[in-house]
């Protein structure tokens, strides 16, 4: 059985001390608690790194798998997630051909 996360998470690179706050839905193993999620968090591509794990976080809560499958739909409309996505994928490209 998995456990299903809301995370708001503080992306980076919108300015010296700016960041966009942007929610997070996460499916983990069901032994996983809010430290797990919050290093698992702070992994992620374009997540603030600062002072730590938990400058990646802003609010962490447990929820149900139909809010969880709510939330990914929302994910795949927010246009920061499309950006970051869409340089991701073309950054990969370009170590790719290189």
């Amino acid at each position: 059985m998995d456990k299903y996360w809301k995370v708001v998470c503080y992306y980076g690179h919108v300015g010296s001390r700016n960041e966009v706050s942007v929610p997070r839905f996460l499916k983990t193993p069901c032994h996983f608690n809010s430290i797990d999620v919050i290093d698992l968090v702070s992994t992620m591509p374009g997540v603030k790194k600062g002072k730590g794990p938990l400058s990646a976080v802003r609010a962490i809560e447990p929820i149900s798998e139909a809010a969880y499958l709510s939330g990914k739909e929302t994910e795949h409309e927010n246009l920061y997630l499309k950006k970051l996505r869409t340089f991701n994928l073309y950054k990969t490209k370009t170590k790719e051909t290189a």
